[in-house]
């Protein structure tokens, strides 16, 4: 038995994924798909995009919130960077992963205030709120400072314009065998590049259809 597949937590995420399937965005109609791959694309304006997305959840899928569990766990994780709560899916399943190693922290970061209240709301109903930190703001500037020494875990999973910014923000602290998941990554280009080449220090694979996973070598 696992925090992950029992109660509270397990009711929950069938109950919040339910929640994010039915969720609905009156502000996607508004914006053209063309309009909406430029702001995706754009290292300036994602933050207004995102706000007008707020209704969106943008979960990671089941799959890769097992894969997240399934990682920290293996890995004995106890530090994690999570770039993007939204409602806070993701973290449920790393926070899950953290506790039944032991114990850890996972510091994550969120621009869109509502979210953050609502990603709070779910990690306490699943018990877990005493091992997560989300920090309101850019993530730009919140994951700039005071980060753990050593990370196990990064989850990439907010505006893909900001992956390589925010992989060089933590990159310093990533240590050797440490993992990074990167969701949707193919909007990304710059970044599959970057943790692509020969050259990088990382070995990096796409895995399933839309994640990305690296490991910080040497």
């Amino acid at each position: 038995m696992t925090t992950l597949t029992t109660a509270p937590l397990a009711p929950l995420l069938d109950r919040l994924f339910q929640e994010a399937s039915a969720a609905t965005s009156p502000a996607v109609a508004s914006i053209s798909p063309e309009e909406r791959q430029r702001l995706m694309h754009s290292k300036t304006e994602y933050l207004d995009l995102y706000s007008r997305l707020k209704d969106l959840w943008l979960p990671v899928s089941r799959n890769t919130g097992v894969l997240l569990y399934q990682l920290a766990r293996s890995t004995n994780a106890r530090h994690i960077i999570e770039f993007g709560t939204s409602f806070g899916l993701s973290t449920l399943y790393m926070a899950a992963a953290l506790r039944d190693n032991g114990d850890g922290r996972l510091i994550s970061s969120e621009f869109e205030p509502s979210k953050v209240a609502r990603a709070r709301e779910h990690l306490n109903e699943g018990g877990l709120a005493d091992l997560v930190e989300i920090r309101e703001g850019d993530a730009l500037k919140t994951l700039s400072a005071d980060l753990p020494q050593s990370i196990d875990l990064l989850l990439l999973d907010g505006a893909k314009a900001l992956y390589p910014d925010v992989l060089a923000l933590v990159e310093s602290r990533l240590r050797p065998g440490a993992l990074i998941v990167a969701d949707n990554a193919d909007h990304s280009p710059e970044y599959l590049a970057r943790v692509r080449a020969a050259d990088s220090g990382y070995l990096s694979v796409p895995f399933a259809d839309d994640v990305e996973l690296s490991i910080r070598l040497g």
